[in-house]
């Protein structure tokens, strides 16, 4: 009963517009990624497309001696996984830092508000966007084990193209491929709303524009960008 009546002051102690301004963030995160990973057929996403140019590598894959060039590719692939996890690691070490030290958090963000609030109500902004980063963080490092995953697929494919284990292997490794594709879109993501989410801060209003051009810029590189009319002229 305790406990439920501090998350009822705590709720609070902010507005209905910060509120709905939150749930607009988490439905337009939630919403994009859907769409991106369920389009209609008739307009697919840059990612779905290039799932399909990922089962044609390892259809490509099988036949092509040595194969130091695809174990080059996914080496590169792995690597930017790791990249973007170190930083999301380092970008959570700052925000819990932040979180405290929310104090002095409060006094610069009422410098810049002009609104006097209690540091409690920092630290659940910054917990949100801790939240978004740790989401992203877990993305990474799965998508970066089955990266790995992958690559024991690719190695146990036939030399001999005429074995009948040959492409059935190949297709689970593109499966894979696509799978940790899928997981490290998804981390990348995270990172973009964890930007609009530090847009909070400022305030919901900021966070509601800094939400929809979030979601704007996504849906236009998934579904409306040059590099998606590249790849639909296959």
């Amino acid at each position: 009963m305790r406990n439920g009546m501090i998350i009822i002051d705590r709720i609070t102690l902010f507005s209905s517009f910060d509120l709905a301004a939150l749930a607009l963030l988490f439905l337009l995160w939630m919403g994009i990624g859907w769409r991106i990973e369920h389009p209609s057929a008739r307009h697919p996403s840059t990612s779905m497309l290039i799932a399909g140019y990922r089962k044609a590598w390892m259809r490509e894959m099988v036949t092509r001696q040595p194969r130091i060039f695809d174990a080059q590719i996914l080496g590169t692939l792995r690597q930017g996984t790791a990249f973007f996890a170190s930083t999301c690691v380092i970008a959570l070490g700052g925000t819990l830092a932040l979180i405290g030290n929310a104090d002095r958090v409060a006094g610069v963000a009422e410098d810049i508000t002009q609104s006097d609030r209690p540091a409690i109500v920092w630290q659940i902004k910054l917990m949100v966007l801790a939240l978004l980063l740790t989401n992203a963080f877990l993305k990474f490092v799965w998508a970066n084990r089955l990266f790995g995953y992958c690559s024991v697929l690719m190695a146990a494919v036939p030399n001999n193209i005429d074995d009948p284990k040959a492409y059935h292997r190949a297709e689970q490794a593109a499966e894979i491929n696509i799978a940790a594709a899928r997981s490290f879109n998804r981390g990348l993501r995270s990172i973009y709303f964890a930007l609009a989410a530090a847009a909070w801060l400022v305030g919901a209003w900021a966070l509601a524009l800094a939400a929809l051009i979030t979601f704007t810029v996504i849906w236009r590189r998934e579904f409306a960008s040059h590099s998606r009319k590249v790849l639909l002229n296959a």
